[in-house]
């Protein structure tokens, strides 16, 4: 952690919700005349959608199972090293992937490839992260199937020596729907790209699950804020939903692991339908979650540039 450079980390799983924290992110940033330094998770793959493509037809004749949650798609060493130095100087190596042919033409690479490692670009005020390992801890990487073997470099590098990326946060906020919720979301938004089937959708999300017990969901042990979205539509079965709940279809439930951080009174007084439910935990309309980061998160941001300045 650090005063001069700060960290923000949005974590969770693909078709959470990320983007949405991102852009409620963005309006406080301007807000508080922040220069956020933006960098998205899946710069840190270790494949392009080729070179994917490839691996997993691979790994279905041999048996194995690959997601880009896991180790063997990820470089897990880099992005810890990335946080690592950022906190210590606000730079860092990066790179961008293209998620689309718009973006890709925008980079100056195909989509689905990777731009050229680089330095940041200087003068950010602080660093936010948005992606799947924000917060992830793997100090070891036995649980995985004792048949799955590693390549050489990635055991070396990260499985024996253990990897800590949630040490380096500021603030660490996790985003995890209600599971249905979200492998809703997930099929629709892939048909909605045209880049799978709801069958080919279906089969991702069960392929994945492994890497997404061990490396997804212990992170949200680790964060600051947890926001979850619950239905309150039915959502029983997700793989025959036509549609994804609306906004004003369900709320978020909002859990707070250090209540001396927070000023609740005020929270509730400020966001419409607010209330809690636990003493750490408030379950707000999700129409009025981009209020809420707002109420919630400012003070934290404006403390971490009065300490930045004051450094």
């Amino acid at each position: 952690m650090s005063q001069q450079h700060p960290i923000i980390a949005v974590t969770g799983s693909s078709g959470s919700g990320l983007s949405t924290i991102r852009h409620a992110f963005k309006f406080i940033f301007e807000r508080l005349n922040i220069k956020p330094a933006i960098v998205h998770g899946d710069g840190f793959r270790r494949y392009s959608d080729r070179q994917f493509a490839a691996l997993l037809e691979e790994s279905r004749g041999s048996g194995s199972k690959v997601s880009w949650f896991g180790p063997e798609c990820n470089h897990f060493p880099e992005l810890e090293s990335f946080f690592r130095t950022y906190g210590e100087c606000g730079s860092g190596v990066v790179r961008q992937y293209a998620h689309t042919a718009e973006h890709g033409e925008a980079l100056g690479v195909q989509p689905g490839e990777f731009t050229p490692w680089s330095p940041l670009q200087p003068g950010s005020d602080l660093l936010f992260y948005e992606g799947q390992h924000g917060g992830l801890v793997a100090n070891t990487w036995t649980r995985r199937k004792a048949s799955c073997q590693f390549p050489p470099e990635i055991d070396r590098r990260a499985g024996r020596q253990g990897i800590d990326v949630a040490q380096h946060v500021d603030l660490l906020i996790g985003v995890a729907p209600a599971i249905n919720l979200e492998w809703i979301q997930k099929i629709h938004r892939d048909c909605k790209k045209g880049t799978c089937t709801p069958e080919e959708s279906v089969e991702t999300i069960l392929r994945r699950m492994d890497d997404y017990i061990h490396y997804i969901v212990p992170q949200f042990g680790l964060t600051d804020i947890n926001i979850q979205r619950m239905p309150l539509v039915d959502t029983s079965d997700p793989f025959i939903a036509r549609d994804v709940p609306l906004a004003d279809e369900s709320l978020c439930v909002i859990h707070f692991r250090d209540r001396e951080r927070h000023d609740f009174p005020d929270f509730l007084e400020r966001i419409p339908g607010a209330y809690m439910s636990r003493p750490t935990t408030m379950v707000v309309p999700n129409n009025n979650l981009r209020l809420a980061l707002g109420v919630i998160c400012a003070p934290i941001l404006a403390k971490f540039m009065e300490a930045r300045s004051g450094s």
